[in-house]
């Protein structure tokens, strides 16, 4: 998963801070551009946990240098299109969790097909450290997520995850994406296929 999250009219980082009711010390606000190089080291962190052992060590490495970096962020973070909230755990260190949401029709033809609610916003990127895998902490941000997600244009939000991770495809199935369809692209020398999953934000 990748890419920008929509824009949420009139939010503000105090309105999404907010504590996880199990005690789990992590809040969720929007990131500024001084959150780039904290946001840059988690997803080096967390992005090659999410690929499969069939992609080349050396594309990831491209990937984190190129799409990842902190440039990288500061644009999405001002990028009127985008949405990109962070999760804290109030240490003073680097962010535990991100989300990007991205609002704008998909350019893939598969998920264009695939897709049934229009406007549609795609949540393109979901981490959490993996020390905070359990802790309530990807629950928080995914609800915080949807709610940036439900403040946008748009009806419908859709994701694309690998088939083969078990552990994403079951907890967004928690979170109402249901699949509608797959996707494919080519890694090296390799093809890897996503499942294309959907839930509506609003039915008027």
């Amino acid at each position: 998963m990748s890419g920008p999250v929509a824009r949420t009219s009139g939010s503000r980082p105090d309105r999404l801070a907010r504590r996880y009711p199990a005690g789990v010390p992590v809040t969720v606000r929007r990131a500024t551009e001084a959150d780039a190089a904290g946001l840059s080291r988690l997803a080096a962190l967390t992005f090659p946990l999410a690929c499969t052992p069939r992609n080349p060590a050396d594309l990831l490495a491209a990937h984190i240098a190129t799409r990842l970096d902190p440039a990288s962020f500061r644009r999405h973070v001002v990028d009127p299109a985008c949405t990109l909230l962070l999760a804290e755990d109030g240490t003073g260190g680097d962010p535990v969790g991100y989300t990007m949401l991205v609002l704008e029709e998909p350019s893939d033809p598969d998920v264009a097909r695939a897709i049934r609610h229009r406007p549609t916003v795609e949540l393109v990127r979901f981490y959490v450290h993996p020390e905070h895998h359990g802790s309530g902490t990807a629950g928080l941000l995914m609800e915080h997520t949807l709610t940036a997600a439900a403040g946008t244009a748009a009806r419908g939000s859709w994701l694309g995850v690998s088939e083969e991770n078990a552990r994403a495809n079951a907890f967004y199935a928690r979170h109402g994406f249901e699949p509608v369809g797959r996707k494919r692209f080519h890694i090296g020398d390799a093809w890897e296929d996503d499942v294309v999953r959907e839930r509506v934000l609003r039915t008027s």
